[in-house]
Order: C-alpha cells, then structure tokens, then sequence
C-alpha cells in the first residue's frame, strides 16, 4: 500500500484520538461534579497521552490530491476502532489498577456496544469510570451507523440498499446526501438520547444514571450503573422506558431520516421494521405466558420481565431484570437462540440481522415453490427490491462466516480450558455482540473477570469481528489486498 495512502489514514486515525481525548473532558467534569477528585489525574494523563499520539498523526498534514480508495476504507475502519480501543483503555488501566488485558477488553467490549464486562463493585464505583464506559457505548454506537451506512455497502454485507426508500432516492437530487444524511443520523441519535434521559429521570432513575442508561440502551451496549444491572430499580415505568429505547436504538437510523425528511410512514412501512416488532411482540407474549404459568407472579410482572430480558437480547444490548438463566431449560435454549437474531441493518444492533432471516425464508419459499412448479418464474422481492444473485451471494457468505468464526472461538476457548457452555456462549454472545453469556460465570448474574487472559484477548477479537461484520476484517486478510 502506498505511503500516501498510510499518510491519509493516519491522518484520519489521529482526528479520531483528538476527538476522543476532548470525549475524556466529560469524565472529568463529572468527577468535579461529584467532588470525587481522586481520579482525575488518571483521567488527564490519559487525555493527554491519546492528544499526544493523534496530534504527533495529525501534524505530517494530509497529502493534497490523494483521495482514499473504497478498499483503502476497509483499513481505515479496521485500524481506527482498534487504536482507538488502544488508547479508550487507558482510563480503566490507570484508575481501576487493572491488567493492560482487562483494560483493553472493557473498552472494546465499551466502543463494540457488546456490554461484556470484567468490571464489579459498579454501585460504588468512581462516577468517571461509570461515565466513561457509557460514553464509549454512545460513541461506538454513532459510529457503527456512520460504518453501516458509509463502508458496508461497499462489501455488500450490510443490506443497505434493501433499504433505500423511493422517496430517500429522489431526495438526493435536492440535496447532497453525504453531508445532510449524516447531520440528520446525529441529530436522531442525541435527540433519542436526551429524550431518553428525561424519560428515565422521570420514571425514577437520577439524572446520573438516566444519562448512563439513555446512552447504554440507544447504543445497544448494555452497561450499567449497577451489579445487578436494571433489577436495582424496582420501579415499572423505568423498565418499559428502557425497553422502548432498546427498541429505538435497533431500528434503522436512515429511516429516521427519512421522517425527517416528512415521510413519516418510512418506519412502519419498512419490511425488516414490521418483522423485528412482529418477533418481539410475538415472543414476550409466548414466553410471559409461559413464566407467569410457572411463577407467582402478576401477569403484567411477568411480561415485564419477559419484555425487558427478551428486548436486551434481541437488540443485542445485554441489560438484565434479574438472572434469566435461572428461568429453566427452555428459556435458556431460546435465549441462546434469540441472541443471534439481532436489530435491523443500519441500527446500532449487533447479531446476524432480521432481514438476513427475512431474506432466507423468501428464497426458502421460492425454492420450495420452484419444486412444485418447474417450469415457474419466481419474483424473489424484499422490501420493494429485487433479490439480485449478488444479495443473496453476500447473505451467505456472512452468514456462513459468522457461524464459523463462533466455532474457531468456542474451540480456541475450549483449547484454554474454559468449561464448554462458558466457552459456547462467550463466543456467541461477543460476536453477536450481546454480551452476557450463560451459565455461572459470564451469565447475568456473572462476568468475564474470571477467564484466563489469553481468552480475553481472544474475546476481544470477536467482538470487533462481530462489530465490524466479519468480512470486514476479512477482506484484509487477502493477500491481494495489500497489492499496489
């Protein structure tokens, strides 16, 4: 690859650092707010450290007439979330007196939205590391949308182009999309945010919390305030506020730019939309029906329950209302299960994605109704678009992938030693980006402090995997990329 091009990325990568140095300002204040000053060297030295190194990328200037390639981009977003993990630990490294392995897990684990966690004792935490791990989840989560909306179409991996509506398309020719589509996913995000916060203030949360947990839920990350996670707060309204803005956060951000725009039927008409709502609504009441038969509880309790534990799941976000994993062994083997569904494409959802599902039972029924009638032409459509062979190339693929590099981790675990259903469920639940697994260890009511350090490591590769959609990282792997 051409030193220019290095030049550029290094560039880039050195505004990202920049950027996240200012981020650290906000821990700081909120260390001063709380008069618990003891942690805030640790904070200025890692703000500075993190300014140092992207301002020592920055200062080479960026080359004049040198323009990124689409293939230059796939190493730019590589490189860029992983030296930003680099640096994101520094903060849990010099406050919490941690390993640099524990420190570099929780901040991918933070920036991924993936919600593992080798961190306990979260009630009396400092308030800057508590901030600080939200704050990563939010920022992550911007940028996983930006990625989805900017450099996974160019692999043909994130769907997008499923999803472009008619009205989205002609709107171009009156403005440039770039910039304005960009803008519009911003404001969604921090206007979601701070509606959040307020909801959550209201229904019972401190503000401090409210802004940890609006941020956490609308990044589908997943850590809390507490050890035991959304069961601290006894109070109804704040788990279903929480459940509505898991479910805001898993829907595609271009369609809310879409309402923005005035075309406010963009949501509910989008296919992998009706189908997301459709498998949540379906399972709370399938599985509340089940636990309230088997509890004392309320049938509304019970739903709530069920609601919220099955809403983290889905979305890939990882809070808790208690320890489902004592539910039984039905609702153990669907959890598992439902953890690899994941949001919608373009959402800051992990997991394989709904409309990959929706996508398979199409061809599913077209190869189905093909044998029945040979000599039929079948129109394969998915939310107003044709089914073209590179689509359904690209489905695959993902999808074969994402199961094997589950597999590799799963036995790399087992080859460590790690007891199988930690091994199994770690791996499942970093890749899809879910965060609890199951079991004693790493389930909710556990976490990843235990496992050997060669193992978070090897987490920690799974969750920039799963975030970066696997062919991502991937394709760097080709020796033809690094070609002139």
């Amino acid at each position: 690859m051409a030193l220019p091009t290095l030049r550029i990325i290094g560039f880039i990568i050195g505004i990202f650092l920049i950027t996240l140095a200012i981020f650290m300002v906000v821990p700081m204040a909120t260390l001063l707010i709380f008069e618990r000053t003891r942690d805030l060297p640790s904070f200025l030295w890692s703000s500075m450290i993190t300014f140092v190194a992207g301002l020592a990328l920055v200062l080479p200037g960026r080359p004049e007439h040198i323009h990124l390639r689409p293939r230059d981009m796939y190493l730019l977003t590589v490189s860029s979330w992983l030296v930003v993990c680099i640096f994101a630990a520094l903060p849990f490294l010099l406050t919490q007196k941690i390993s640099y392995t524990d420190s570099f897990f929780e901040s991918m684990s933070g920036i991924t939205a993936t919600g593992a966690t080798v961190l306990s004792g979260l009630d009396n935490m400092s308030p800057g590391i508590l901030m600080w791990r939200s704050l990563l989840h939010w920022l992550g989560g911007i940028g996983f949308i930006g990625m989805a909306v900017a450099i996974l179409p160019l692999l043909r991996i994130g769907g997008m182009r499923l999803f472009q509506t008619e009205s989205s398309d002609r709107s171009e020719k009156v403005m440039p999309r770039s910039h304005m589509v960009a803008r519009l996913i911003v404001a969604s995000y921090v206007g979601i945010t701070i509606l959040g916060t307020l909801a959550l203030w209201w229904a019972g949360m401190s503000l401090f919390d409210a802004i940890n947990h609006s941020m956490s839920a609308i990044s589908t990350g997943g850590f809390s305030t507490s050890d035991l996670s959304l069961a601290k707060w006894t109070e109804p309204a704040v788990h279903w506020v929480a459940i509505v803005i898991m479910i805001l956060g898993s829907l595609p951000f271009a369609l809310y730019v879409s309402t923005l725009r005035g075309h406010r039927r963009a949501l509910i008409k989008d296919q992998q939309v009706q189908g997301l709502l459709a498998v949540l609504l379906v399972t709370w009441l399938v599985l509340g029906t089940w636990y309230w038969a088997t509890t004392d509880l309320h049938w509304l309790d019970a739903l709530r329950h069920v609601a919220l534990n099955v809403t983290s799941i889905v979305t890939t976000t990882g809070f808790a209302l208690g320890d489902y994993s004592l539910w039984g062994n039905f609702s153990l083997m669907l959890f598992f299960y439902l953890g690899f569904v994941g949001g919608c494409s373009g959402s800051t959802a992990g997991g394989i994605k709904i409309f990959r599902f929706q996508v398979a039972y199409i061809l599913l029924r077209a190869n189905l109704n093909q044998l029945i009638h040979p000599r039929a032409v079948i129109k394969q459509k998915y939310n107003g678009h044709r089914l073209d062979e590179e689509i359904v190339r690209s489905i695959l693929t993902f999808s074969f992938f994402f199961a094997i590099t589950i597999c590799v981790i799963a036995l790399l675990l087992s080859l460590l030693g790690v007891e199988w259903m930690t091994a199994l469920t770690g791996a499942a639940s970093t890749v899809s980006g879910v965060g609890p697994g199951l079991g004693e260890t790493i389930g909710p009511a556990g976490n990843f402090s235990p496992l050997p350090d060669a193992a978070k490591w090897i987490l920690s590769a799974g969750m920039l995997l799963g975030r970066l959609e696997i062919i991502t990282v991937f394709v760097l792997c080709i020796p033809a990329f690094w070609r002139h």
